[in-house]
This record gives C-alpha cells, structure tokens and sequence, in this order.
C-alpha cells in the first residue's frame, strides 16, 4: 500500500511538472489604429491556472497589476503594485460565475483555431468575443470569457478590438510561476480606491477647517486665520507639474451653523517681488494699495499694479442653504445632501504653481460662530492635453472682498456708470492670449443685481472685446443641497430662482475671453456693468476676478 501511494503521488507530481504552459500575447486597436503597443497585454497559461500581466510588468511604472485565475476552481487573485513597497491583493470568486454570455452559431478562423462567438452586453456596451476549444488552456485578456475556453478576440461596440497576436508553448526558461503571492487581502472596493489614488499626486490644503466669524477660530502652526476666523491660509510647496498634466481643485463644504447662501472663494497669491495681498492679510487691509475710480468709495488691494499683485482666483462657489446642519428640516420628498461638492479643472496655471512654494487661501463671507466646514484638496493627474499651453499668467484685477468681515469694503465700483479699468505690461510679444473671467452679481433684493441679468462690456486698450450677460437658470437643480431655503408663496424656493451668474450650492465657471496677439509694452483692460442703483439699505455689487492668461 505504501508503495502504490508512493507511485501515485509520484506520478501526480509529474503530471503537474510536466504541464505544458502556453504565452498569448494581445494587440489592441481604437478605431483601426493600435494603441498601448508598449505595454501589450501578456497571457500565461496552462491547464489549470492562467496569469494576466502585460509586456513591460517588469519595468517601475506603478501602480500595476495583475490577475491570477485558478480556472479549476474559478477564483481570481488580482494583485495590484501601488509602489515599490506596497502590494495588496483582492480575491473574487462569484464575477465568472455571473457573466451572462449567449453564445451564436458564428464562427471564424483567426490564427489557424475555429472560433466561435459569444456576445453580452456590460454598462450599455455591446460585447462580441471570439474563442476556441481547440487549445488545452482557458484564457484571456481579461475575465470576461475566459470560462468558454481560450479567447482570441474582443470587440466592444465594433470600435474597440483587443485581438490576439500570438499563440506559443513557453519554453522552458519562459515558464511562469501562476500561483498568486501572499499579500494584504482588501475588499474589492478598497482595492479598486487604492489603485485609482495611487495613479496621482493629492496635496491636502484643509481638512475638516471651521470658516466662521469667531474669536476662538484662530490661527496654528500651519493654518493662518484672518478676518475673524473667515479666512483660512496655507502655505503648499508644489512638486513638478509635467507639462499637459491635468490639476484639479476639490472643495467639500457642509453648514456648521450658519443656514445661508454665502460667497465662497479659493485663491492663490503668488510668489512675487511686488507687494501682495499677503500684506493686507497680515497687517491689515488697509495698508494695501487703494483702487480709486471716483465712486462713494475707495477699493483696499483689488486691482494690480506696477509695484502690487491682487489675489489670483482659483474657484467662486456659493456655499447652499445649511446643508448638512440643518438637515432636520423636512419637507415630504426631500432627501437633502450631506454635503455639497465643487470640483473644477484648474490647469491653466500649472506653470505658476510648479515646483514652487504658493499660498492657497479659502473665504466664506459669514457672521456665524459655527460658520462652515471645508475640506480642499489639489490632484494632479498625468495626461498629455495642454489646452492652453501658457507661460504667463497675471492676476490683474478680483473685486470679491475676501476680507469683507475685516474690513475690506464691498465692490460697488460700477455704480452711476463707473468702470473698472485696470493697466499691464508685457516683457514681451504673446502669440495668444485670453483673460479667465468670472463674475457674479449680489444684493439689492428682488430688483437687485442679484435677480437682474445686466450685460457685461469687456474692453481692450479701449477697443471693444466682447459682451455678455452673465445669468444661471437652472439653480432649482439644486434643490436637494438647500434645506434652510425659504419657501414662497408661489411654491417656489428660494434656491429655485435664477441668479446672475450663481447659484445657491455650484461653482461659477470662469469664462474664457480671446484677447488674441499682444505685444510687449503696457495694455489696458477696462469692465462694464450697468450696477443698479441702491434700494433703502440695501445695495447692488459685483465680484469680478480676471487673470490674464497666455504664451
């Protein structure tokens, strides 16, 4: 007996070594042309197990993966390569089981093998797969399939083709170990979470920051406060943005006590041999330069000039009605957000931010002790679209009055037809160049600026450039992030209503004005707006912020 189990156990031992082990290796194709040549999809395997990989695994572009299937026991180990230290593993055993595959009578020869075609439909996308049983293995580029034999070809909605290129048995210095390491198991939503953030830089600005208007809301080692505790700013050293790299800036805001609809802003003041609005942060806002255009008023630090640099808005956003804090308000059907979430692509100022030392600043205008909470967060993600390829980037003018509870007065600089005009100077000739814009209108109640649509003059060395009206209709998309807005008579709320240019819970997009070719010398922007007049104590202003933008 001893001697049969001996020869039994020998003989499997054999078999299993003696298993032939066979390479595929995969070409893909967008539209007719291949695409990721360099780094094609690899396959290996043999009669009981299969490793996905692709042909440059080996080289330290992370993250990476690859996935081991035990097509016997029809359990896949994907393990994911966040960086040269960090492996993480997550198991599935029920996603083969689930593939629902019709398979047809179609049938075709692609590299000498007869295959045969299945099709299924993922997300809406029609999928045909192509597969054999004339070879002893099951395998694919992926999953999908890979239970009806060995795959040759993918197709998804007759654009995207994953084919096979070439079937080989390995020889013997090419033989594979199939077996999955022993790495930290996740669940497959940590795994997926995991991977995604390891393909790009995040830099945290704030996290979890109180903005009120509170005298215990102060400063500390990293985060300076301003304005009575409205104002939060830090100092981030930016790595390398390669050229083309998109950068995204991410705002989370929540109610904390105050139920209203506020001005928000995200801005950068930038290295700079001039005087900048750091100085009005740190010592006062009246020690800045004064803006002058012959209104009632006086403007503290909104407009460069040859020896000072105003702030360079990043995002506007306008804070909802008490999301989150005020959630216990119920109203029959409202499901209200937790939360509200501003997301917007900042990448036109890479080239100021690069490698370079910036101080990021966030105001919300509130007299709330509980005020609001804000998250932010920069990511950096690698691609290779430069929309507009500049290299220089001038903050020329922002009227939004960051330090409003700090004293900085409230812009109504176009009042009896005043404008805003504001002079640069260029070191040399820009092929093309265009001023960011944004601007949205406040106050005055129901015939204010805020609920009157007005048309906007933009003009260049006194030539006339563009005109628009600035005017957002869709604010009761909203609705769902304001659960303090007060409801009408009419049955409408007051998140409903359209606003010039805002609404309450959304980001303001900056607007992209042409300015075409510059030459080196000085250049004058001037700005238009009809302000309306003043209503009892109540007045009409604008927030505007322009940054000249160019190569």
């Amino acid at each position: 007996m001893k001697t049969f189990t001996f020869l039994l156990l020998f003989i499997t031992q054999f078999s299993i070594a003696q298993s032939t082990q066979y390479q595929l290796i995969y070409t893909e194709k967008y539209n007719g042309k291949e695409i990721n040549s360099d780094k094609k999809t690899t396959v290996f395997a043999d009669e009981n197990q299969t490793l996905i990989t692709n042909s440059n695994f080996d080289k330290s572009d992370f993250p990476k993966q690859r996935s081991f299937i035990d097509t016997k026991k029809v359990l896949i180990t994907t393990e994911g390569y966040l960086n040269t230290d960090k492996i993480i593993s997550m198991v599935d055993s029920s996603s083969i089981a689930k593939q629902n595959l019709t398979i047809t009578n179609e049938t075709a020869i692609i590299l000498g093998y007869k295959a045969t075609k299945a099709i299924t439909s993922i997300n809406s996308n029609r999928i045909d797969i192509w597969f054999t049983t004339e070879l002893p293995i099951k395998a694919a580029p992926n999953s999908l399939g890979i239970n009806l034999g060995t795959v040759l070809k993918y197709i998804r909605n007759n654009d995207y083709v994953i084919e096979v290129s070439s079937i080989k048995k390995s020889r013997k210095k090419e033989i594979m170990n199939l077996n999955p390491s022993k790495n930290q198991i996740v669940d497959g939503l940590v795994y997926q979470d995991l991977m995604i953030k390891a393909r790009y830089k995040a830099i945290s600005i704030f996290k979890d920051e109180m903005i009120s208007f509170n005298e215990n809301n102060v400063s500390n080692d990293s985060i300076f406060k301003f304005a009575n505790g409205t104002v939060a700013l830090r100092k981030i050293k930016f790595p390398k943005i390669e050229k083309g790299s998109l950068v995204f800036l991410d705002v989370k805001q929540r109610a904390n006590g105050d139920a209203y609809d506020r001005t928000g802003s995200v801005f950068a003041i930038l290295p700079s041999s001039k005087t900048t609005f750091l100085k009005g942060l740190q010592e006062g806002i009246n020690t800045l330069p004064l803006y002058d255009n012959g209104t009632s008023k006086k403007y503290q630090g909104i407009a460069s000039s040859k020896n000072y640099e105003t702030t360079l808005e990043l995002m506007r956003f306008f804070t909802s009605f008490g999301v989150h804090h005020f959630n216990h308000i119920k109203l029959k059907d409202k499901d209200w957000h937790d939360w509200s979430d501003f997301r917007q692509d900042i990448s036109e100022f890479n080239e100021a931010f690069s490698e370079k030392e910036i101080y990021i600043g966030i105001f919300i205008g509130n007299y709330d002790k509980g005020g609001h909470k804000v998250s932010v967060n920069i990511t950096i993600h690698p691609n290779d679209r430069n929309l507009f390829g500049n290299n220089v980037i001038k903050p020329l003018f922002n009227t939004t009055n960051v330090m409003e509870m700090g004293g900085q007065e409230y812009p109504i600089l176009f009042e009896n037809n005043k404008t805003l005009k504001v002079t640069f100077t260029l070191e040399h000739d820009l092929k093309q160049t265009y001023l960011r814009y944004i601007a949205t209108g406040h106050g005055g109640w129901e015939n204010g600026d805020e609920f009157v649509p007005k048309e906007h003059e933009l003009y260049l060395d006194q030539q006339l450039v563009q005109k628009w009206i600035p005017w957002r209709t869709e604010c009761g998309s909203y609705r769902l992030y304001n659960p303090a807005s007060g409801n009408f008579m009419n049955g409408l709320s007051s998140s409903d209503l359209s606003r010039a240019n805002w609404c309450p819970g959304t980001v303001t997009n900056p607007i992209y004005i042409p300015l075409g070719s510059l030459k080196a010398g000085t250049h004058e922007i001037e700005v238009k707006i009809p302000q309306g007049k003043p209503e009892g104590g109540s007045f009409s202003y604008w927030n505007v912020s322009g940054v000249l933008i160019g190569s």
